[in-house]
């Protein structure tokens, strides 16, 4: 059971990662968000960030997390240097 959870979490760290600019990529870091967020390891602004982006592929979410004051844990697990 530890193992499937581990495992999803490594899954989605590799879609809330996916590569800007490609196809539905950000709807694909939104859904990824969604799950940090339900598991607390995301604040609702930084969610909201990645909401606000998830029709702009090319939009990079951390710098205006960043900009935003929010998610500075997120940003620094991310490893985006604030």
């Amino acid at each position: 059971m530890a193992e499937d959870v581990e495992g999803e979490a490594a899954e989605q760290w590799e879609l809330v990662n996916t590569p800007l600019g490609e196809k539905w990529s950000g709807r694909t870091r939104y859904a990824a968000a969604m799950f940090f967020y339900k598991r607390e390891e995301m604040s609702a602004e930084t969610l909201e960030v990645y909401r606000i982006c998830a029709r702009l592929d090319s939009e990079n979410p951390l710098p205006i997390i960043r900009d935003r004051g929010v998610g500075k844990d997120w940003l620094k697990r991310m490893g985006y240097d604030t």
